[in-house]
């Protein structure tokens, strides 16, 4: 006669965790879940915590969402971490709220380096990867306009896709648009935290007016570091993906950069970069990194630069009026003056 080995059975014939081998549960289940249920199932009890949090799991998951992170520097920088690789997705996969910072930009430390990790894909499979570390403790730096380029101008990057256009233009834009997404990823290796400041998603897609070239924006609105009602009320962190090609030919990457602008539209330099980003990094809120807010955000962005430029406009058409009215008033006033003397 053949016998069988079981596990045993409770509550109805449902077998508790506790009967799993740890290796096993986390080998054949942990392993195939992603970063938000991971974390959502570390939260269900003290043994599922404890299996959870294991950094191998983290360090999967991170590889395989960001591929970038395998350079040899993030991952000694990213072991430092509080939590290892679970404390770098909990600061990097959420989306930085949109919340007032509290800056003291007097005794605020700037960060010394930053480091970029950034991965551009298309219909979720990488299609360019690339870490980039700047110091910004020069003083040229802090005086310059912000602008971080990945690509050397004369440079550019081969990738898998199909370029398309001509007669099927604004179908491939509004493809682009659907299929192309990224991760910028800022990383103080100093303080030890990091924050995706990219919509993931594009937030628009058009051609360059001169070159015909495709740009692909994304974007994260954050809070600036003066108050209501200035330009630097809010910020945006813009990423711009510059795409190239002959119609049916292979379509290459000619620019990945990153700029930080106000309400009006003016470039920050790097200092007031600097304090807008450590601000977020240190004090930003996360939440869910799913869906399309960035898009939301940025149109509602767009909306406040044209209504703030409209009301610049009207101020100075008022200031126009009264320096003209002042100045007939002033024309008339000393003719008068000569002609009745």
């Amino acid at each position: 006669m053949n016998s069988t080995t079981s596990l045993p059975l409770h509550q109805g014939g449902i077998t508790p965790i506790s009967a799993l081998h740890p290796d096993i549960f986390q080998s054949h289940i942990l392993a195939l879940l992603d970063g938000p249920s991971l974390a959502s199932l570390a939260c269900v009890s003290s043994q599922l915590h404890a299996l959870s949090t294991h950094d191998i799991l983290w360090f999967n998951i991170c590889s395989s969402t960001w591929p970038s992170l395998n350079h040899p520097r993030l991952q000694q920088i990213i072991s430092t971490f509080p939590s290892g690789h679970r404390s770098f997705f909990s600061d990097s996969f959420p989306f930085p709220d949109l919340q007032p910072l509290k800056l003291d930009v007097n005794s605020c430390t700037l960060p010394t380096e930053l480091i970029f990790a950034v991965d551009v894909y298309y219909q979720n499979q990488i299609i360019y990867s690339k870490v980039e570390e700047l110091d910004t403790s020069s003083s040229w730096f802090l005086c310059s306009p912000f602008r971080v380029d990945l690509l050397d101008p004369k440079d550019s990057a081969s990738t898998p896709v199909r370029y398309l256009g001509g007669s099927q233009d604004e179908a491939w834009l509004k493809h682009l648009e659907e299929n192309l997404s990224l991760s910028w990823i800022v990383i103080n290796p100093t303080r030890k935290k990091a924050v995706n400041v990219s919509s993931r998603r594009a937030v628009s897609v058009q051609r360059h007016w001169l070159t015909g070239d495709v740009q692909v924006r994304f974007g994260t609105v954050t809070a600036g570091d003066e108050g209501r009602g200035s330009s630097r009320e809010l910020v945006e962190c813009g990423v711009v993906v510059t795409c190239c090609g002959k119609e049916g030919g292979e379509m290459h990457v000619r620019e990945v950069c990153m700029v930080m602008e106000d309400m009006e539209g003016k470039g920050l330099n790097g200092k007031d970069s600097l304090v807008i980003l450590e601000g977020v990094i240190e004090q930003g809120r996360r939440k869910g990194g799913e869906g399309n807010e960035g898009k939301v955000k940025f149109e509602e962005f767009q909306e406040r630069k044209r209504e703030r430029k409209e009301e610049n406009q009207r101020k100075e058409r008022v200031l126009d009026l009264v320096c003209i009215t002042v100045g007939v008033v002033g024309f008339v006033s000393f003719w008068s003056a000569i002609l009745f003397k």
